[in-house]
Formats: C-alpha cells, sequence, structure tokens
C-alpha cells in the first residue's frame, strides 16, 4: 500500500478572502462546508499552489492576493511528506506584471517551484472541468499534461522550452527572416521537445490503459483513451526517426506557417478522446451525469497510478464532488478514495452529503474568510 502523505497545518495570508487563516489538521481526509462563495474553493486552490503552475484556477498571480491587502500573499504548509516533515511557504515578490511566485522549503530559498514534486503530489477535480470533454482541445492538453507531472516532473520544464522555441521560429517566420542555420537550429530542438513530449503522454495513456485492465470494475466508467492530431500513425515507430520526420515537417511548412502566423504542425496540436469504454460511446455524447462519472473515475485511477508509481499517495482535492451523486454512489466514491491511502479535501454546501466518511474526516465550516470545526 502507498505510504500516505498528509498535511499536518495549513496557514494563509491574504489570500483571496482570507486576510488571515490558520487550519491545523491531521492524517484524515479533510470535508469543508458551507455556502456558495463563502470561500472553500479559496482553501482548496492554495493546497494547489503546493504543487508547480498556477494551481486549480490558473490564476493570474496578482488576482490571488486579497483585494486591499498592502502585499501579496502567502501558504505555508507543514507536511509529512516523501521525504518526511517539511515546511513548504510560497508566496509574490514584485508589482504588476513582474510578480513572481517564490517557494521555501524548510526557510530555505528553492530554485524552481519544480521542487514541490520531492515532497508531495497535488491533484484536483473542479465543476470547471466539467466541460472537459466537449470543450476545446487545449483544455484537455492541459489536462493531460498535469496526469503525466505528477510522475514526470520534468515534463513541464520540457513543455515550457518547446513553447518557447516555437514562439521564436513563428517570430522569425512572421517577420520573413528565413535564415537557414537559425531556423534549423530552432526546429532541432523542437524536434527533440516536441517528441519527448508526445512520447511521455503515450507513456501516460499506456499505463492508465495497463492499471484499468487490472483494476476490479468500480461503479464509475472505464475510460478509452488514445491521442489524435500528430503524427498518429507513426507513434511506434524509434524517437530517432520520429524527430527527424517531425524535423522535416518543420522544413516543409516554414512558408505555410508563416502565411497563417502559427505553427501548424506539433504536439502543441494534439487531441485528448476520450471514449466510454462500457458503452463504445464518445465522452462528449454522453450525458453530462456520465461524463462526470467518467471524469470522476478517470482522477481516481491516475491518482492510484500516481501511488503506485512513486510509493506515494497523492494529495486529492475534490471541489463539489458529490453535488451530483446520489447516496450509494457517494458512499462507493468516499471508499475508493478512501483506499487510494492518501488525504483528499473534499468541498459541498451540504454536510449531510458527507455523512458516509464519518470518522474518517476532519469536518470544517466554511463562512466569510474564516473557518471553525
Amino acid at each position: 500500500m502507498a505510504q500516505k502523505i498528509f498535511l499536518s497545518q495549513l496557514k494563509l495570508s491574504d489570500f483571496r478572502n482570507y486576510a488571515e487563516a490558520t487550519l491545523p489538521l491531521d492524517e484524515r481526509h479533510v470535508v469543508l462546508t458551507g455556502e456558495n462563495g463563502a470561500g472553500k474553493t479559496n482553501l482548496m486552490e492554495a493546497v494547489s499552489f503546493l504543487s508547480p503552475g498556477r494551481g486549480l484556477r490558473r490564476a493570474v498571480l496578482a488576482d490571488v492576493t486579497r483585494v486591499g491587502a498592502e502585499a501579496g500573499f502567502s501558504v505555508f504548509a507543514k507536511i509529512e511528506g516523501m521525504e518526511g516533515e517539511v515546511a513548504l511557504g510560497t508566496g509574490i515578490d514584485g508589482e504588476g506584471e513582474a510578480q513572481v511566485r517564490r517557494l521555501r522549503i524548510n526557510g530555505t530559498p528553492a530554485k524552481s517551484t519544480e521542487e514541490l514534486t520531492d515532497h508531495l503530489a497535488v491533484l484536483w477535480l473542479t465543476p470547471a472541468m466539467d466541460g472537459l470533454f466537449t470543450g476545446p482541445s487545449a483544455d484537455r492538453r492541459r489536462f493531460l499534461d498535469r496526469l503525466v507531472l505528477s510522475i514526470d516532473p520534468a515534463h513541464g520544464r520540457r513543455a515550457s522550452d518547446f513553447e518557447r522555441a516555437m514562439r521564436s521560429r513563428n517570430r522569425l517566420l512572421s517577420e520573413g527572416r528565413f535564415d537557414p542555420s537559425w531556423l534549423s537550429a530552432i526546429e532541432t530542438q523542437m524536434a527533440g521537445l516536441g517528441i519527448a513530449m508526445a512520447a511521455a503522454r503515450q507513456e501516460m495513456l499506456g499505463l492508465l490503459r495497463n492499471l484499468s485492465a487490472a483494476t476490479e470494475q468500480t461503479p464509475f466508467p472505464s475510460p478509452t483513451l488514445t491521442l489524435s492530431g500528430f503524427l498518429d500513425e507513426t507513434a511506434d515507430r524509434p524517437a530517432a526517426d520520429l524527430e527527424d520526420l517531425y524535423l522535416d515537417m518543420l522544413r516543409e511548412s516554414r512558408g505555410r506557417d508563416a502565411a497563417a502566423g502559427r505553427t501548424l504542425d506539433g504536439p502543441h496540436r494534439s487531441d485528448l478522446l476520450v471514449r466510454h469504454r462500457e458503452k463504445d460511446m464518445d465522452a462528449g455524447r454522453c450525458s453530462t451525469g456520465e461524463q462526470k462519472a467518467l471524469l470522476i473515475g478517470l482522477v481516481l485511477a491516475h491518482a492510484r497510478l500516481t501511488a503506485n508509481m512513486t510509493g506515494y499517495a497523492p494529495i486529492l482535492l475534490l471541489d463539489e464532488i458529490a453535488a451530483h451523486l446520489d447516496e450509494g454512489r457517494r458512499a462507493a466514491l468516499f471508499d475508493l478514495i478512501h483506499e487510494l491511502g492518501g488525504q483528499a479535501f473534499m468541498t459541498g454546501t451540504d454536510r449531510s452529503m458527507f455523512s458516509a466518511l464519518a470518522e474518517r474526516a476532519q469536518f470544517f465550516t466554511v463562512e466569510g474568510g474564516s473557518i471553525r470545526p
């Protein structure tokens, strides 16, 4: 069984609607209940800042700081993590567009927020993700990349380096600067990074497929996952061959990309295709309830995979998770979450929806930027 990671304390300063807040925790799950707009999701977002990136809302940093605060926000947490007990603190420095997020680990400045992955993995499911299967492909790529990032921390760096190189190529082409040596150097970098990104995504889908085949059936449907939109028929070829193939594609499409004002081929054009396995139906055509159940099943499968791969169960952030489930499915969901062996944060407007958790959870009421047991 995976070892448990849990927050033992969470402290916020000038974060969203919280001037100051302290949440004393033990290793049990955490249930936050209160009216809409009370600040439940803000607490979840604070925990999501204990992972690399911009949190579960993908927020602009300046928007996270409480209105009227003199300085930026801060999030502090004590954690029993992968490397034992650790104190993590994150916040922002600078002003306006120059603001950057900083991280301290046991009081010492860290080089990058990617160091957070040495201590914990944080996964989430929010109502904003309910349209994942019917929304734009960019949302599904971003979702998949976060799945990859939890077991391959280098994936985020590869993706950002690829985007940077692609922007440089787009700028050269838009300016009509078809310098062969300059473009070739950028395209060679793009080819290496792009194929590595595609391979990491394919590996993740393969791991999820294998896990699904070895897992007993649950009340939540199983998704069939495939990638489409970039070198679809050649994924089983050696990486070196794929890099050469993509490099040729980039060279041959310079004129077309210059006219379009963007790069038309690459991993940034891939789409995650999801089907309801039992019904053999595209997820986008399933009912709203079936889509929600598919998404829950996918997030739980990924959490299980993360635990199996790292040996540590991830922190789960499940916003309004019980709202659209009947009593039986809610109880089954809570059992599955508990069996994962980690700590989960859950929100809802009605405490009674979480009664099946009983003593397995701590319950807090959130009201107007304050928290009480």
